[in-house]
């Protein structure tokens, strides 16, 4: 692989870990909300839809972690 392309693959990596660092934000924040939730709410659909947000940002967190575990590999920084 050349520099240029290196540089591409690392700067993309770093890209992505600010997103991945925002994702993780909005899902605590989501978290916070299923916790302040009044314990009438909690089991309503508000909650469940509120759960499965939540557990769709971990799954989007995981896949970009595998993304940046991914290039970081191809460029030689493991």
């Amino acid at each position: 692989m050349n520099k240029l392309r290196r540089k591409n693959l690392k700067d993309i990596a770093e890209r992505l870990e600010v997103l991945k660092d925002e994702l993780e934000t909005l899902r605590e924040e989501e978290g916070d909300y299923m916790d302040n939730m009044p314990e009438n709410l909690q089991g309503s659909e508000r909650y469940e839809t509120a759960e499965e947000a939540a557990s769709n940002m971990d799954e989007a967190v995981d896949s970009l972690e595998a993304a940046i575990c991914s290039i970081n590999e191809a460029t030689g920084e493991e």
